[in-house]
């Protein structure tokens, strides 16, 4: 199982050091904080960033994320869909296979017909726009009460009715676990739907109180992680693994670091071989 980094991890780096603490932690893969590219391409092109990439021998992984993708007004959505069009364009000049996308805010007494048909519809329409540069979207529920798509099985099923080959979801230990998703979903699912494993841990706080702010390192917690990690090897799944920890304590430490510990932890959790890139 392949390692990345998620540039949530170390929010408060820039691009360029989010890939060398990567590389010289011995990562694989790299997930791309949005933001970080908007800066980095600022003043440097995406030949630049495709170089580095090369030069520390990380494979980018995501661009993450396109956020609130459904129940937009019409002036938003026409910049959701620019904004597609611009990260599956950079993605592919880069060879990074996904772009995730985040579904928008639960609208009041919205039904779940009414979700469903909503994400379906914007999923299919995002989805034209990056096949169109060999771009996959990863779709990427959320476990908070506010968000219309809560749960890995309500994600599963509404990424088995846009039915297509660029369209699959992402698993986030956090979410699986703050908005309930089931196990069962797990069992249920197509491994090659599965495009990204978010990994990370929680204080052993009530559901309720639970925030990205309480996200620990992984085995740190009290998230069910074994027990994914079961239930994807009896699917077969062991593609990767990206660790996500919004926790600010995190991103006031030196980058360098947390790099580090975030992949030991990551691969004592799992049962992962370590290995080092750079001494």
């Amino acid at each position: 199982m392949k390692i990345a980094l998620n540039g949530a991890t170390t929010m408060r780096a820039d691009l360029e050091t989010d890939i060398e603490a990567a590389s010289r932690a011995g990562f694989d893969l790299i997930e791309i904080w949005a933001a970080k590219l908007r800066e980095f391409l600022k003043t440097k092109t995406v030949s630049d960033l495709k170089l580095m990439l090369e030069e520390n021998k990380l494979e980018p992984y995501s661009l993450n994320s396109i956020e609130h993708i459904t129940f937009r007004n019409k002036k938003d959505y026409v910049r959701i869909k620019a904004e597609t069009e611009e990260f599956s364009k950079i993605a592919a000049e880069i060879n990074c296979p996904y772009v995730v996308v985040v579904p928008g805010k639960l609208p009041e007494n919205a039904t779940k017909d009414e979700i469903m048909e909503e994400s379906v519809k914007v999923l299919n329409e995002l989805a034209d726009i990056a096949e169109k540069h060999n771009v996959g979207l990863a779709f990427e529920f959320l476990g908070q009460t506010d968000c219309s798509v809560q749960t890995l099985d309500f994600c599963k099923e509404i990424v088995e009715k846009v039915n297509r080959k660029n369209v699959g979801l992402v698993i986030d230990t956090f979410h699986f676990y703050a908005g309930n998703s089931s196990f069962e979903a797990i069992e249920t699912l197509d491994p090659q739907k599965l495009f990204i494993f978010h990994i990370n841990d929680a204080e052993n706080l009530s559901k309720e109180k639970l925030t990205d702010a309480h996200r620990l390192y992984p085995g740190m917690g009290i998230l069910p992680i074994k027990e994914i990690k079961e239930k994807f090897d009896k699917i077969g799944y062991d593609r990767m693994v990206s660790i996500e920890i919004f926790r600010p304590e995190y991103w006031n430490e030196d980058p360098f670091e947390v790099a580090k510990k975030a992949k030991a932890a990551t691969e004592k959790v799992l049962g992962l071989t370590s290995k080092s890139k750079i001494a």
